[in-house]
């Protein structure tokens, strides 16, 4: 429950607010009209008095009347988790596709709160100062980022048709998405996808990786929209590699439906390189979190390398337990250490994947020894008297230039 309640923390910090002050209660379950208790409420009223409080955010989702509820009560804002998060969302898209991505969600999430609230959005233009119970705000207007209040003012047939358009546009990136799939598939190029708690420092290693630019930030959620790169592996093989969204701990399930489309770059992926920041003290954790995401997409069970980043933050790293986590390599993004022992084992874990062959290839056939080191894995190379004799492994989807010259 700390942990949980310091992630928020961090969260409004990320989505640009001043944390003031938490508080905690221990319930059987949720109070149905405010959530927490009447005592703990009046507390709360208290506190925004005291503090003058210009907003709650609460580490659950509560529910539109909840919602309601507490803000005639404190006469301040109230947020909860799922709100924040498509906050910082709609901060950090910077793509077409993921605007539309963070528009439908947050349009889904709001529809069932615009009843009885009306003229009361016109509030939620304000600023922010301070604020209490989780989190608090002195950054803007939080958790109205994104579709504007204009579109929040409208009524709920337009809302719902405009839901519409967005699942059209959102359905023609997924088409898009899949012919660029198909053609690195036609080009038998394998894909690693890059995953992981959100600020594991997936993006400081993919720029590692691949000499990219991609924005790595000290924040949650910092990147949002998916980015591939080519990376050349040892033994001259070629990936590509993509780097995706951040997950966390009680992720919300309508941010899961909004980003399929970003998020099939994870399930149609051949390799998983998951980033775990081992410096954190929750890092086993929130590797479970990853992997529990994972499984909701039906994607767990990939082949999967762990990069257990951010070893220049312990104090010995020599102690770190790499057992814990599958075909584990220790290393530094930022420092760039442990890379090349890193690619070793992703190219290892792909080979894995491939197809075991034996070939003879004549020497006329010298783009055949080519393609078998770009797009597959050389064990074994030897010049004979009749041509270039490779022990490896390929994609199964080449087999059939090779068929031929099998030794």
């Amino acid at each position: 429950m700390e942990d949980s309640l310091s992630e928020l923390g961090t969260l409004a910090r990320t989505a640009g607010a001043e944390v003031v002050g938490s508080m905690v209660q221990r319930l059987r379950h949720p109070d149905v009209t405010t959530y927490i208790g009447k005592g703990r409420a009046q507390e709360l009223c208290d506190t925004e008095k005291q503090l003058h409080l210009d907003l709650v955010i609460f580490d659950d989702e509560l529910s539109p009347s909840q919602q309601r509820n507490l803000e005639k009560l404190l006469n301040a804002r109230v947020l909860d988790r799922t709100a924040l998060i498509l906050d910082i969302f709609a901060q950090h898209a910077r793509t077409r596709e993921g605007r539309l991505q963070v528009e439908l969600a947050q349009l889904e999430y709001r529809l069932p709160r615009l009843a009885g609230r009306g003229v009361d959005l016109s509030r939620q233009s304000g600023g922010s100062r301070s604020a209490s119970a989780g989190a608090a705000g002195a950054g803007g207007a939080i958790g109205v980022r994104g579709p504007g209040e204009t579109k929040l003012e409208i009524d709920r047939r337009r809302i719902r048709s405009r839901i519409s358009e967005l699942r059209e546009e959102i359905e023609g990136v997924r088409e898009q998405r899949k012919i660029h799939r198909m053609q690195r598939t036609a080009q038998s190029m394998p894909v690693v996808a890059v995953v992981g708690y959100t600020n594991a420092g997936k993006s400081t290693l993919f720029n590692a990786l691949t000499e990219a630019e991609v924005v790595a930030e000290n924040k949650l959620f910092a990147t949002l929209d998916p980015t591939t790169r080519h990376v050349l592996l040892p033994n001259n093989q070629e990936a590509l590699l993509t780097d995706t969204v951040g997950f966390i701990q009680k992720l919300p399930t309508k941010l899961i439906a909004s980003f399929r489309a970003t998020l099939e770059e994870v399930i149609d992926a051949d390799m998983l390189l998951e980033v775990v920041d081992v410096s954190h003290e929750n890092a086993i954790e929130q590797s479970e979190t990853v992997s529990d995401v994972l499984g909701e997409l039906e994607a767990r069970d990939k082949p999967r390398v762990t990069a257990l980043n951010k070893i220049d933050l312990l104090d010995d790293a020599s102690e770190l337990d790499t057992t814990l986590y599958p075909n584990a390599v220790p290393i530094s993004a930022l420092q760039k250490t442990g890379l090349d022992a890193l690619r070793e084992k992703i190219a290892g874990a792909l080979a894995a994947s491939m197809e075991a062959l034996r070939v003879l290839v004549p020497f006329d056939k010298s783009e055949l020894v080519e393609l078998f080191h770009r797009r597959g894995h050389v064990e074994h190379e030897e010049h004979m008297p009749t041509g270039t004799l490779l022990v490896g492994r390929i994609p199964r989807s080449l087999k059939g230039y090779f068929v031929a010259y099998k030794a």
